[in-house]
């Protein structure tokens, strides 16, 4: 996709392929209509969709162009399908004429990277594959990657080598971009905006990341379980939220070997794991926001977290620390 394709006129160009009319402005809805739900996959991740419309042929027509802009995006920014604007850019150093929404992520993408010190870096992904390989192989030393090893990775990554513009993007060869600690929310905040100009007050948006829009058609909060990290299955927390988004990460999500002291969770400075918190959640005004710094904090003190939030446009972060217990504070 060339810039010259706006995101308005794509909105326009799938409700046309899909056989859709115009949609028009959505009404006021009853408290007490049912709403439509889709569930699905997207980034690898459990997506869903509440909305809420009087009319439901419209909300179901809504949620197939939700879904298709949701698509265009993870092709765009998926590390595993194998024709992504993200895959070619590992494999090449270099992509020509880029999607402006490829544009805007790494940009955003570098803005909080500054905003935390560099602990935000979407350049980790040489780390991960150091700790796959080692781990895949036969009788993996349980110590993980050595010393050498893990100096030789930390050398590829670094995101203020990323150079961005509107024309091109380039890395130096050896370089790898995951975005999976960003993307899921930059694409729920599209999904938002896409139905927010069609006329959608009240929502709960999913795709990996959760943000609200507006608040239940009653006027109560939307609900957002924290999972529990020692229990699968588990709720740990219920945040109530209007108009916000929620995102956790934690060390639990995915660990390297059997000893709970490696997970994808990379420090960018060490090459270490984090493992200072069991989970962080953050709620903020956007997906792409509360999806970012939750990953951040994760190898941040509290009081850094604490000194850094009225910054970075987090407003509540939910911590669940080392020993297990909670701790929540607000801007």
């Amino acid at each position: 996709m060339t810039q010259s394709l706006t995101r308005r006129r794509f909105i326009r160009i799938s409700a046309a392929a899909a056989g859709f009319g115009p949609l028009g402005l959505g009404r006021p809805v009853r408290a007490g209509s049912e709403p439509t739900i889709w569930r699905g996959k997207m980034l690898g991740a459990v997506a869903t969709m509440e909305i809420h419309d009087d009319d439901r042929s419209r909300a179901e027509r809504l949620i197939s162009l939700a879904c298709a802009e949701a698509r265009r995006l993870e092709q765009l920014f998926s590390l595993y399908l194998g024709e992504s604007a993200l895959v070619e850019l590992n494999r090449t150093g270099i992509l020509i004429d880029p999607a402006a929404e490829m544009v805007d992520l790494l940009s955003t993408a570098q803005h909080y990277s500054s905003l935390t010190g560099g602990l935000f870096d979407v350049t980790v992904q040489p780390l991960w594959d150091l700790y796959a390989d080692h781990f895949a192989r036969e009788n993996a030393n349980p110590a993980g990657p050595t010393a050498a090893e893990i100096r030789t990775a930390l050398a590829r990554v670094g995101s203020s080598r990323l150079s961005i513009s509107r024309d091109r993007i380039v890395m130096p060869r050896g370089m790898a971009v995951t975005l999976n600690g960003i993307a899921q929310g930059y694409i729920t905040d599209k999904v938002v905006e896409l139905l927010r100009a069609h006329g959608i007050s009240h929502s709960l948006v999913d795709m990996g990341e959760a943000r609200a829009i507006g608040s239940r058609p009653d006027g109560r909060p939307w609900e957002v379980g924290i999972a529990d990290p020692d229990h699968a299955g588990h709720t740990k927390a219920v945040l109530p939220i209007i108009d916000r988004a929620v995102s956790t990460s934690g060390s639990y999500g995915f660990q390297f070997g059997s000893t709970s002291r490696f997970n994808h969770l990379f420090d960018p400075r060490t090459g270490g794991c984090a493992l200072r918190y069991r989970s962080v959640t953050t709620v903020s005004r956007t997906a792409t926001a509360a999806d970012a710094l939750s990953t951040a904090f994760c190898l941040m003190p509290e009081a850094d977290i604490r000194s850094l939030l009225s910054r970075v446009g987090i407003d509540r972060v939910y911590l669940v620390n080392d020993a297990g217990q909670s701790v929540e504070f607000a801007a």
